[in-house]
């Protein structure tokens, strides 16, 4: 502030009260340190990975470091372990059932279904555009999407899209509706494309002077796990994590499909542990993105103004249930994920344990950016833990839905073993208990309190008490949308 000399017949005298109280009159008046900014519309950058476990972040220091600035949702679901059902879940807010993606290719899944069901027009993208951010989706988007003929679709405001970035080479981009293929030179690497495309929108984003939201979103670390050439020969003699569930040794009270899996062979144990380490190797890429992007923001002097959010569309086991390697399952080895959130007023280093769900992230980025949240949607705004208020009520329960077994040969998530693909089923997921209904009439129940690793499988026949409270919750819970998903999980 330029202080100057106002008459008192002019400037009331509050007025020169607080002005006097702004300048400074010598070096003997200590200068206040200015507070952080917050624009009126903050940024938001989303970091969404593809078959990212929570067991791999230890491997990741720059993503340490961001959920030390921030907080960390400890009961994270995904409502379906699947790639394509997930994301439309998260762009949405909707449950697959509502969306009607329910597999990765169609009919019933994929890019086709996302858009033939008119989803595109409904995603935080267009809310968010609409309200005047600068959008931007980087990497992948859905399966099944063509990046020759398809188009960019509403609420992007650039889009550098392709559908097969598994192998990180030899890919095509969508590049703003132009096709541009990339080959397998080191600097074709797709997750050091995304990255550089991430901090260029930054830098124009910051100059143009208008909020934005950026997503960065990878194939990192879905198989074939490839990790970047200058971190090939990290990790050597790395193995798979061996908690109690790994190669399980008595499955006789498993569901008939994985009853079935035989224990897990030397060779299995080994190509698991190679994949393990491949996977701790290529979300080392992932980990530098997110260093580069801060340094980004905080070179545009943006970095108070943005929140970052880190996850995955579905997690992975390896190992674990006698299973080599897949996520279509129940289990939390395969549906609970990071969901990790620093910036403008989030305290730092905080766990919340409250149940959380993909649904959840379409609200969560709206009121975030302090934009109207329409109605259409499934899940609770998250914000309120993000920012540390004070919460009374909350969910009791969440929906978890498979569509399978999976056998389409264009499938990325098809089990490559025999017995390892679970067929359909509809779960619950409380606080500490999973309870799983199978098309066929296989149950499964587990008390976490008493049975961590989801081990011993409790299901009654006849059903007891609380197998029928949770069963008809589920029954609930699996016809709901908008404000009966909102409020029918409210299980004690």
């Amino acid at each position: 502030m330029v202080c100057s000399r106002a008459r008192p017949r002019v400037v009331a005298l509050l007025s020169i009260v607080a002005l006097l109280a702004a300048c400074s009159w010598g070096p003997e008046t200590p200068v206040a340190a200015p507070k952080p900014t917050r624009a009126a519309h903050p940024n938001i950058v989303f970091v969404l990975t593809d078959d990212l476990a929570p067991n791999l972040i230890q491997f990741m220091p720059r993503l340490q470091r961001l959920r030390g600035r921030g907080v960390d949702f400890s009961k994270f679901f995904v409502t379906d372990s699947a790639c394509c059902p997930s994301r439309a879940t998260i762009l949405t807010g909707r449950l697959p059932h509502n969306t009607g993606v329910l597999r990765n290719v169609p009919p019933s899944g994929g890019y086709q279904a996302f858009k033939g069901r008119g989803n595109e027009s409904s995603t935080y993208a267009v809310s968010l555009e609409r309200a005047g951010y600068r959008t931007a989706m980087i990497g992948k988007y859905l399966n099944g999407y063509p990046p020759e003929s398809g188009g960019v679709p509403p609420g992007w405001s650039e889009w550098y899209v392709t559908d097969l970035g598994y192998d990180q080479y030899g890919y095509v981009l969508n590049e703003n509706g132009r096709v541009v293929r990339y080959g397998n030179a080191p600097q074709d690497y797709l997750n050091d494309v995304i990255a550089r495309k991430g901090v260029d929108f930054i830098n124009r984003s910051a100059q143009a002077g208008r909020p934005f939201m950026l997503q960065l979103s990878t194939f990192t670390p879905h198989p074939p796990f490839v990790p970047a050439p200058r971190h090939a020969q990290t990790f050597a003699g790395l193995r798979a994590p061996r908690g109690p569930s790994f190669d399980e040794q008595d499955a006789s009270d498993k569901p008939r499909w994985l009853r079935r899996v035989p224990r897990l062979s030397a060779h299995d144990k080994n190509l698991i542990d190679g994949r393990f380490r491949n996977r701790a190797q290529s979300v080392q890429a992932v980990d530098e993105m997110i260093g580069q992007i801060e340094q980004a923001l905080a070179a545009n002097k943006v970095d108070r103004d943005t929140y970052i959010v880190f996850s995955s569309d579905n997690a992975l086991h390896m190992g674990e249930h006698r299973l080599v390697g897949g996520k279509m399952t129940a289990y939390d080895t395969d549906i609970r994920v990071p969901f990790i959130v620093a910036g403008p007023g989030v305290p730092a280093g905080r766990t919340v344990d409250r149940l959380a769900q993909n649904t959840d992230v379409y609200a969560t980025f709206l009121e975030l950016a302090r934009v109207p949240v329409p109605p259409q949607h499934d899940g609770r705004s998250l914000a309120p833990f993000i920012l540390g208020r004070q919460v009374k009520s909350w969910r009791g329960a969440v929906l978890i839905q498979h569509a399978g077994p999976v056998t389409g040969p264009g499938d990325p998530d098809r089990p490559e073993r025999r017995g390892e693909n679970p067929p359909s089923y509809r779960a619950v997921r409380t606080g500490e208990e999973l309870y799983v209904e199978y098309g066929y009439g296989d149950r499964e129940y587990y008390d976490m309190r008493l049975d961590p690793h989801q081990l011993d499988n409790a299901a009654t026949s006849p059903a007891g008490p609380r197998q029928v409270e949770l069963s008809r919750l589920l029954r609930s819970l699996e016809r709901c949308a908008g404000d009966s998903c909102r409020t029918a999980d409210g299980v004690s």
